[in-house]
């Protein structure tokens, strides 16, 4: 027992004496993972968010945030980290950082601030998130804080990596609690100061962020429903927040012919910018027949080729296809008997009819599948033609659980099968924000009338310009408008 204890007070030591030393925290941090680690981490979370996640595809945009984001973060208590900074093409409103230097924007967020000084505001706070390793901190505290269970991560090098890769869409996306919180605005604001940026417009932020929670309320209050809880960028502060003032005060007070805010250039980098849902993002693996008129959903991101005698899309690892052939319709016979007898087959299993789009169709298992035969096949009536869909895997699923899997998305791209819609084969109406000055008569219900934007038209401008609940722009005032 006494030879147990000697070696876990050295490994203790050991750990102690081995702790980085944190330049934003001032103290040793007490974490399970090298500066290396973390980024090797950061690193490969960050290409599985970018293969799964639409990112917003505006190079002058993309380089505006990049060099924002550059100059506070040469500013941070960790300069030398390489920092990569993303715009995430989402309408939804929040910014959140991966270990290792990964910072994301939303393009949502991005219509909503109104000057430079904002935006690195939010980037700072996103680096301060980073420079005090809060992820891994987390991380750290998540495996125990019991001697056993440091020393069993530690010794045996195990359960690191695979939980860490979850933080991104925990706490690195809604928040580290309020302390953390706390921390990375008390970094950020002193990143802003440093770059020149007036860390007030901190507070500014968190403004227009309470306005969005209370638009949130009033709608699910009117609507009869329950108002789904924000727990992005900032969230963990009330709207007159001491502990952040005293914080934002604390980096200092910048001259004001040093300060840098750049409402203007924002307003030029900004316009233009998509409002709302990317409707050309939407549905990107749809693939739209014009001449035999019908449209279907594909897995996401399958390629699809146009054959002579077959459309046939394809897995990204080639392991499994889903093709799609054509002919003339029997008669009235019903689908189940034409989907038998195409195979030459008495019954099939795991069969259902299909009923979708007012189309008759019939789907099911071959009794006995052959090495190059199709694992579920489908017949769909439209017209006087019968639309034969096989879903093939390439490779043998690992196990039941793959298969299963496999098997669901052929019946998710079989039932999305429908007639071609004429918005199908003509351009979305994507919606910008656009700038124009207010004259003595500009109203944001005035305004509201003539924008096709939805529900509560006039809250949601009110919103965009900072008026919300009341108030009008003064004439001459840039304001942002919808087309």
């Amino acid at each position: 027992m006494h030879t147990l204890n000697r070696i876990m007070a050295a490994l203790l030591l050991a750990t102690a004496t081995g702790c980085a030393f944190n330049p934003a925290t001032n103290r040793p941090d007490l974490v399970l993972m090298s500066e290396e680690k973390e980024i090797k981490i950061g690193r490969e979370m960050h290409e599985k968010l970018v293969a799964s996640t639409p990112i917003y595809n505006d190079p002058i945009l993309t380089a505006y945030v990049e060099h924002v984001g550059q100059k506070v973060a040469k500013a941070s208590d960790r300069p030398d980290l390489t920092y990569h900074f993303t715009i995430i093409d989402s309408q939804d409103i929040n910014a959140f950082a991966l270990p290792g230097g990964y910072v994301y924007i939303n393009r949502g967020l991005l219509t909503y601030l109104h000057s430079e000084a904002e935006m690195a505001a939010v980037l700072s706070h996103e680096i301060g998130h980073i420079t005090a390793r809060h992820a891994v901190r987390q991380k750290t505290a998540a495996t125990g804080a019991g001697v056993a269970s440091v020393l069993s991560v530690l010794v045996t090098g195990s359960g690191v990596v695979g939980d860490v890769a979850n933080l991104w869409s925990t706490a690195a996306v809604k928040g580290y609690g309020r302390d953390m919180e706390l921390e990375a605005d008390r970094f950020g604001a002193q990143y802003m100061y440093n770059a020149g940026y007036d860390p007030q417009s901190m507070i500014n932020v968190i403004a227009l962020l309470k306005d969005q929670e209370t638009f949130s309320r009033r709608r699910a209050r009117i609507e009869g429903k329950q108002q789904q809880t924000y727990h992005g960028v900032f969230s963990s502060h009330p709207r007159n927040d001491v502990r952040l003032r005293e914080v934002v005060e604390a980096a200092g007070k910048l001259p004001e012919d040093k300060k840098v805010t750049k409402v203007e250039y924002y307003r030029e980098k900004t316009d233009g910018i998509v409002y709302g849902t990317n409707a050309q993002e939407s549905e990107k693996n749809r693939f739209n027949h014009k001449s035999l008129g019908f449209s279907l959903l594909f897995p996401e991101g399958w390629t699809v080729e146009n054959q002579r005698s077959a459309i046939v899309g394809t897995a990204p690892d080639k392991s499994a296809t889903l093709t799609i052939r054509v002919d003339k319709r029997d008669g009235n016979q019903p689908a189940d008997m034409a989907l038998r007898d195409v195979y030459d087959v008495r019954s099939l299993e795991q069969d259902e009819a299909l009923s979708q789009y007012r189309l008759e169709g019939y789907t099911g298992k071959l009794p006995a599948k052959s090495a190059d035969g199709p694992d579920r096949v489908a017949i769909l009536f439209y017209g006087s033609r019968q639309y034969i869909l096989e879903g093939k895997s390439i490779e043998k699923p690992k196990n039941t659980e793959a298969a299963t899997e496999l098997d669901n998305l052929y019946m998710t791209s079989i039932r999305s099968f429908r007639p071609l819609r004429q918005t199908d084969i003509t351009k979305p109406d994507i919606k910008r924000v656009r700038y124009v000055q207010a004259n003595d008569k500009t109203t944001f219900a005035s305004l509201a009338r003539h924008m096709e934007i939805g529900e509560y038209a006039e809250e949601q401008l009110r919103l965009l310009n900072g008026y919300y609940p009341r108030g009008e722009p003064k004439p001459g005032e840039w304001i942002k408008i919808v087309q």
